[in-house]
């Protein structure tokens, strides 16, 4: 079940040398996002039961994604050759209500020598020169500041592809042990920074009885690992404790793949994702040695990466939840740990597809009380799921956003995305002065924009349910809507507030980011609650 073909950040990056995009400038200005309850929460993260708990009790859920590249040979993030800023990419995250960001690297990566590649020197100019580190540093600078949290995933050994077991012959299971020291030294005392996902994707290898991969509570050091992410993750806790340990799955407990043409059944078993088998962890559950920190972190797909049987079964879909029960929901159901999602994703070109991820998504509940996730990707290069965003790495695959939209809780307590702003005074002197607005251009292209209108309360009530609604010129028409659900007729375009952020409270803000299509242009004749906005 080999996934993920990502295309080849080497081929991209050549194009980069000779891109004429225009940049976008940006100047600061913060704005206030709209929270649901819970948000990231404040300081350092804590488990209990299956509840994962900031510095304050306060429950959080983690509802993020993945935004890859470090773990490949460009060794940072990809779409950094495209043609908007690093910066843009996370303030979208953010308005899309994104409040984590799952990071995946190598071990390359990480070498002193390492050196990032498939850069835009025009857009990303701040990042020409700088080490994987270095533009790590800056990204986890900016999450931070919009309120956004950061788990690091150690993906690969090396930028050549995963690895069943977590050490190979070139990197030993003492490197991969003194870099997660390394990366947990170098952000202490950074809360965005909340934790380690020890190894991407344990996964069974050699056909068992000749087992050679990753098992789950078989015992044998150097395959067992259970036994591992207990090494690791006591590790990391003796130099940073404050750290969450997400620990995934493998895919064949005895690590292993089955037999079944032997006549012995004792080798065959019930196998699952890469990652995503967590039926054991009960039985042989991950030792730490400081309480509330083990987060299980399983894995789950759909038929774009591989056909697994249940998905033709002839009880599809009501099969569904007794499968996740069995390889990684029973945990939380019994209250024995916090789960994670660390990857899920599709391309929806299945209608099976899209069945999945609505029921899977309505698995993990909604508020604040759900199971977290970070969604697989935010890259649209990723051969068998593609991503959040379309090719041009700027507008929204709208059919899965609104998918997950109404689980996503969106980060709290950052001050806002770096933006060029324009203020714009609407209502023609006749405003309540219940509201003001502001419009940010973020990009442009022949025939299309993409934008965000901030509306900010300024009466002394909260909006609860909140509408805003604003004109655009004739031939005007949106693509794409976050933030909100949008619907237009004619020049009129609606946006209902989202089921997790109904209320908009006194002197509260919410970015309303789209893309359209038509000749740039800034909203006119804004409302909230139908009371004319002012500047």
């Amino acid at each position: 079940m080999k996934r993920r073909n990502e295309l080849l950040g080497a081929l991209i990056a050549a194009a980069v040398a000779v891109s004429t995009t225009v940049a976008v400038s940006t100047a600061s200005h913060a704005t206030q996002e709209v929270a649901a309850e819970g948000g990231t929460g404040t300081g350092y993260l804590h488990t209990s039961g299956s509840k994962i708990l900031d510095s304050t009790g306060a429950t959080v859920r983690l509802t993020g994604l993945n935004w890859f590249g470090m773990e490949t040979d460009n060794k940072t993030f990809h779409g950094l050759w495209a043609s908007r800023t690093w910066r843009q990419q996370l303030d979208q995250m953010a308005q899309l209500g994104y409040n984590t960001l799952r990071v995946p690297f190598s071990n390359d990566a990480l070498k002193p020598d390492a050196k990032a590649t498939g850069i835009n020197d025009y857009t990303n100019p701040d990042l020409v020169g700088l080490s994987p580190l270095q533009i790590l540093d800056k990204v986890i600078g900016y999450a931070g500041q919009k309120g956004m949290r950061i788990i690091l995933d150690r993906h690969r050994p090396t930028s050549a592809g995963q690895t069943a077991l977590w050490y190979t012959a070139s990197v030993p299971e003492s490197t991969w042990i003194n870099d997660w020291k390394m990366l947990a030294q170098r952000y202490a005392g950074n809360t965005t920074v909340i934790g380690a996902d020890l190894h991407n994707e344990p996964h069974a290898e050699g056909t068992n009885p000749a087992a050679t991969g990753s098992c789950w509570g078989c015992g044998d050091t150097t395959r067992d690992w259970r036994l591992a992410a207990e090494r690791a993750g006591n590790a990391i806790l003796s130099v940073q404790p404050n750290w969450l340990i997400f620990v995934e799955g493998v895919s064949c407990p005895s690590g292993g793949l089955s037999n079944i043409w032997d006549g012995d059944p004792s080798n065959d078993e019930d196998c699952g994702w890469w990652g995503g088998n967590l039926s054991k962890a009960g039985q042989f559950p991950v030792r730490l040695s400081v309480p509330g920190r083990l987060v299980y972190s399983p894995h789950e797909y759909a038929t774009s990466v591989y056909n697994q049987p249940w998905f033709s079964a002839p009880d599809y879909p009501a099969n569904l939840p007794g499968i996740w029960d069995k390889y990684w929901g029973y945990l939380y159901k019994q209250n024995t740990a916090p789960l994670m999602m660390g990857e899920f994703g599709t391309t929806l070109a299945n209608p099976v597809d899209k069945v999945w991820l609505e029921k899977l998504m309505a698995y993990t509940g909604t508020g604040v009380n759900g199971i977290s996730f970070t969604y697989w990707s935010w890259n649209p290069n990723s051969g068998d799921t593609g991503g959040i965003l379309n090719d041009d790495w700027t507008t929204v695959n709208q059919a899965k956003q609104s998918i997950l939209q109404p689980y996503l809780i969106p980060p709290a307590g950052g001050p806002g995305p770096t933006t060029t702003t324009t203020t714009t005074t609407t209502g023609g002197g006749g405003g309540t002065g219940g509201c003001k607005s502001a419009w940010k251009l973020d990009n442009s292209w022949q025939g299309g924009f993409q934008g965000s209108l901030t509306v900010t309360n300024t009466s002394t009530s909260a909006a609860n349910p909140w509408t805003v609604a604003f004109t655009l010129p004739a031939g005007v028409t949106i693509n794409n809507g976050w933030n909100g659900t949008f619907t237009q007729s004619g020049t009129t375009v609606t946006v209902a507030a989202p089921s997790h952020a109904l209320s908009l409270a006194p002197g509260a803000s919410v970015s309303l980011g789209f893309t359209a299509n038509g000749t740039t242009s800034a909203p006119s004749a804004v409302t909230l609650n139908q009371a004319a906005c002012t500047s």
